[in-house]
């Protein structure tokens, strides 16, 4: 069998050019980064500006788990099914990190036959997006420690700045780290440390930007510290957001690439679905809004977390009404919901897979409230046997939400014709009545308590001592009136990886709240969710190399 970068290499893939000519895209807005990638001027969007709107599709999933679902493949896949099926259509996904490239995770251009190419490229250096991005976060640390350095004119206190530093790689040994030692000339000693790339606030706002000037003011209200007498500091203290809007003005633009099948792919942004939100950049949705009859997109993690978040989040910033919404699971994995072991997936047990239901049927119960209709797609495995997939399919149905097979890994956009001939039925027959969950104006505990009820399923909410506290500071200084961005387990629906399939009679402790004041909301921490991951025993990279004919093996 073919591993995935094999497969990958395999592509007969169509110059950009032509690509984008499917679209309607002109040359003259191509920013070609060699043959088959390029970047879309974002001039094309006030050419586009009186155009209608596509359809809007989210993919999201069941909470994840050891035995995989495979969400972004299935977005792939059926974004060609639904070009088979006679449908103008693209994929709209995120950027992979390196550091889960290297790690233990994986890519992120999907899988099989349902891959976006080229794959080598897109989970390595890409269009350098990232570097943009990480460049633009520790220049403003450059920028704030040499403030401190040259006098600290505006009394920045060293002991509260709460700007980190970004590396995108998986390194543990710099969570925490001491700057500015070995004398004077050096800068001020201080404490430190490092994030994740993808976890960076730069990167939130990224996905968020409506334009480069938007970027420009969203990054000046960052806070990056705060001074003796307790006020914050922002980016336009120190005067950084020209400078950082500079290095991003070529990242704004969204790359196009394409999948296997030469269906249109925008692959742009990538923030962390359990510390940000988890979404594509807003450019890039908008804009394949204006060139595709259907847009697929997806959104990180389970729908607990990605889609609550994009609802929420991203589709109240940008205006967005997604049309459906596609849930994907998989029997493997809602069996590991039910308890089975790892060795017993592949064995047919009904009782593991009814047990495990209860998470996928809380997953279709939170689509629905926010008036979006569900469409499940059981990604099917080898193992599965008949009795297991109608026993899923007609508790579905029972929970009133269609369920489709869904085959894409092993045969490409043929495997969800069924899939996409079904959301074109559902869209066309049940209008979305799309709703956020809701009111910023409600407070910060109102909004958290209403998502760890309605979403979760949780019974309440504790704040710690110390919450209560940033809680009071946020409210006196008039930040309180903004979304949450909720930072928990993607395990599961509660705040304790430990409680899989549908835990009941549970409580979320929320031990930290941080202001993304220029991504515009609040971050609530729930238990511990790691910034700056570290690599496992035996990291992905030891078996990744490129042979002297050029030939990359390893890489999935």
């Amino acid at each position: 069998m073919k591993t995935d970068v094999q497969i990958a290499q395999g592509a007969k893939m169509k110059p950009i050019t032509e690509v984008a000519a499917k679209l309607g895209i002109s040359e003259d807005h191509l920013i070609q980064y060699g043959k088959y990638k390029a970047k879309v001027s974002l001039d094309l969007m006030e050419e586009l500006k009186d155009k209608e709107d596509g359809k809007l599709i989210l993919v999201t999933a069941i909470n994840p788990t050891p035995a995989g679902e495979g969400k972004t493949t299935t977005n792939i896949g059926l974004s060609m099914a639904f070009n088979k099926i006679g449908k103008n259509a693209i994929t709209a996904i995120r950027e992979p990190s390196l550091g889960p490239s290297f790690g233990i995770k994986g890519g992120a251009a999907g899988g099989g036959y349902a891959q976006v190419v080229p794959m080598e490229d897109i989970n390595l250096h890409f269009t350098g997006d990232f570097h943009a991005i990480t460049t633009a976060n520790n220049l403003i640390s450059a920028l704030l420690d040499n403030h401190i350095q040259q006098g600290n004119e505006l009394g920045i206190d060293p002991r509260r700045i709460v700007w980190k530093r970004v590396l995108d790689m998986n390194d543990r040994a710099l969570r925490h780290v001491v700057v500015g030692l070995g004398g004077r000339p050096n800068g001020v000693p201080r404490e430190d440390g490092f994030d994740i790339t993808v976890a960076s606030e730069i990167m939130a706002i990224f996905c968020l930007a409506r334009d480069l000037e938007d970027l420009k003011e969203r990054v000046g209200n960052i806070i990056i510290a705060y001074k003796y007498d307790g006020s914050p500091v922002y980016v336009k203290d120190i005067k950084a957001q020209g400078a950082v809007a500079l290095i991003m003005k070529d990242a704004m633009a969204p790359n196009l690439v394409q999948t296997l099948e030469n269906t249109p792919a925008f692959i742009h942004g990538g923030p962390f679905a359990n510390i940000a939100h988890g979404c594509n950049s807003i450019i890039a949705t908008k804009m394949a809004l204006k060139l595709a009859d259907y847009t697929i997109t997806e959104a990180g993690f389970g729908a607990d977390l990605g889609a609550e978040k994009f609802f929420n989040i991203k589709s109240r910033f940008a205006g967005l009404k997604p049309d459906a919404a596609v849930i994907v699971a998989t029997v493997r994995a809602l069996k590991h919901h039910g308890g089975s072991s790892k060795e017993e997936l592949g064995q047919e047990n009904l009782d593991y897979l009814a047990k495990g239901f209860e998470n996928l049927e809380k997953h279709i119960e939170n689509v629905n409230k926010f008036g979006v209709p569900a469409v499940v797609a059981i990604n099917r495995f080898p193992t599965d046997t008949e009795r297991e997939l109608d026993f899923l399919i007609d508790k579905c149905k029972e929970h009133g939400a269609e369920a489709v097979i869904s085959e894409v890994w092993a045969k490409g956009g043929d495997g969800a014709i069924d899939l996409a001939k079904k959301l074109v039925e559902v869209i066309e027959s049940q209008k979305s009545n799309f709703k956020v969950l809701y009111d910023v104006n409600d407070s910060i505990k109102e909004k958290i308590e209403k998502i760890a009820k309605e979403v979760y399923g949780a019974d309440g909410v504790d704040f710690t001592k110390a919450c209560e506290k940033q809680i009071a500071n946020i409210e006196k200084l008039g930040m309180d009136k903004m979304p949450i961005c909720m930072a928990k387990t993607q395990y599961s629906l509660s705040d304790d990886p430990s409680l899989i399939a549908r835990p009941m009679g549970f409580r979320i402790t929320v031990r930290d709240i941080r202001i993304s004041n220029g991504a515009g909301f609040l971050v609530a921490l729930t238990g511990d969710i790691m910034t700056m991951p570290g690599l496992p025993k035996v990291p992905a990279a030891n078996n990744i190399d490129i042979l002297p004919s050029g030939e990359i093996v390893g890489l999935f």
